[in-house]
């Protein structure tokens, strides 16, 4: 009524009132009444924004890139950005009478799109897509440090790249490439585990032959050590039948010189014996027979004698008509002596 009005500001926003060119009063959260016809309300808020961007721009080799983000701001110098920009309110308090206040995320994002082109212009589009994080870490120190910023009292709380990515078409060549690459990896992988499997299976086949030829030497180190014992047995047999040969040999020779001996000593006895017989004989020349005869008889016993007689009545059975002999006599005559 007559021009005189109420406002409240929340503790976010800072107010400044404004009469007759000079400044009456400002702060945050403010409340007071005002004449509207000679003041005018000046309202900056101080909390934080997040202003999310999305651009497109060129990589080194001339590829489109589409970078998606976001970048957080507030304001800590409102006396500062109220003499750069209108924060002024209308009449009714409710709304700006300017677009300044709605610009300046533009404005901030228009920063951040610069700084991100003069990092992605060199690289080539691969780099690109992946430079993300080196991104965040460049740019976002720009940005602090960025005097546009600093001068409109402006603070950089934060600033992210949440995705880096190329055209449409360029991103199905990509895509090709990288599934061919792939499947190439693992056509090779197949191929490395079947020429794994193979060479595995040499090496087997190899193990295996060279165990056979192992099996082989040793049978016939085994057949040459029963070659060779067989060899050294029929070598002693051989040397033990020609010694025994040898010694049969000896034996023999042995025994003929035994015999020989033997019939030397025979002929020698027999020559001897001879000689003696000869000497007896001669002993007898013109001796008469009766009494050769009678000292041949002497010691004898009695059935030597009887048959003596019977001999002497055999040479003169010319002579003797009749012989009897009885039965006791024969007994007598065929009792052997006890």
């Amino acid at each position: 009524m007559f021009g005189i009005r109420f406002v409240k500001f929340e503790p976010t926003t800072h107010a400044i009132r404004v009469s007759k060119g000079r400044t009456v009063q400002e702060g945050a959260g403010l409340s007071f009444f005002y004449y509207a016809p000679t003041t005018s309300l000046m309202a900056i808020p101080l909390g934080s924004v997040e202003t999310p961007f999305m651009f497109g721009e060129l990589s080194s080799d001339y590829q489109n890139l589409s970078i998606q983000g976001s970048v957080t701001w507030r304001i800590v110098a409102p006396e500062t950005i109220a003499k750069m920009l209108n924060f002024v309110l209308d009449e009714k308090g409710s709304s700006y009478i300017s677009e300044d206040p709605q610009k300046l995320s533009s404005r901030i994002v228009g920063i951040v799109q610069v700084l991100s082109r003069k990092h992605v212009s060199g690289l080539a589009l691969k780099d690109a897509i992946g430079c993300a994080d080196a991104m965040v870490a460049e740019v976002g120190r720009r940005l602090a440090e960025e005097k546009e910023i600093r001068s409109l009292g402006i603070e950089i709380l934060g600033f992210s790249v949440l995705a880096i990515r190329p055209n449409t078409e360029t991103a199905r060549a990509l895509e090709a490439e990288t599934r061919e690459r792939i499947l190439k990896g693992a056509d090779d992988a197949i191929y490395s585990r079947r020429n794994s499997a193979v060479e595995q299976e040499r090496l087997i086949k190899e193990n295996e032959l060279s165990t056979e030829i192992a099996i082989e030497n040793k049978k016939r180190e085994i057949q040459d050590a029963k070659m060779e014992a067989e060899r050294s047995l029929q070598e002693r047999r051989n040397r033990m039948k020609a010694e025994d040969l040898e010694s049969s040999i000896k034996l023999e020779e042995q025994r003929k010189v035994l015999v020989e001996l033997s019939t030397t000593n025979e002929r020698t006895e027999a020559d001897a014996k001879a000689y003696g017989v000869s000497t007896s004989m001669k002993a007898f020349e013109g001796v008469n027979p009766a009494t050769i005869q009678a000292l041949a008889s002497m010691g004898m016993g009695p059935q030597q004698m009887i048959a003596q007689a019977f001999q002497g009545i055999a040479e003169r059975a010319g002579h003797i008509g009749q012989l009897n002999i009885s039965p006791d006599l024969l007994q007598t005559l065929l009792k052997k002596p006890s």
